[in-house]
């Protein structure tokens, strides 16, 4: 195994026309908070539990059109709920600006909903179990 030398971190960056509202929208949704980034025309969001994203101003942006065959995806973030808040979080982020992405073969409920952000890169509300929370002594609470 190699010996790590340099610490190092890692942050999704994700193209866009407007940085300022983009970062607005992903802050709102993931209950984090904008910080200008280290250099112009880039915005970063940052909060608990991990949450590190940047949105950086391209003057010549297109949106992404995934899930067309003939296009790649360039990224997809996956913002992970528990199973019971799903609907919950499904109507936050539509209320938010996100546009729910369907797909024909899709019926029925879902562990994960694909939509698009303002901007138009795609993200994934994905179901997670969540452990029962235990008190001190060891019962199971909601």
């Amino acid at each position: 195994m190699r010996s790590m030398t340099v610490a190092k971190t890692s942050v999704l960056v994700l193209d866009c026309a407007e940085p300022e509202s983009l970062a607005l929208f992903y802050a709102d949704l993931l209950g984090a908070e904008v910080r200008p980034g280290p250099v112009p025309d880039m915005v970063e969001v940052v909060g608990g539990a991990g949450v590190h994203l940047a949105m950086c101003r391209d003057h010549g942006y297109a949106p992404p059109s995934w899930p067309r065959p003939e296009d790649s995806q360039q990224a997809h973030l996956r913002i992970l709920v528990a199973a019971a808040d799903l609907d919950e979080a499904e109507r936050e982020a539509v209320s938010l600006g996100a546009r729910p992405v369907s797909s024909d073969s899709e019926e029925g409920p879902r562990d994960a909903r694909l939509f698009s952000d303002p901007a138009g890169h795609s993200f994934t509300l994905a179901a997670v179990d969540v452990p029962a929370r235990r008190t001190a002594d060891g019962r199971r609470r909601p």
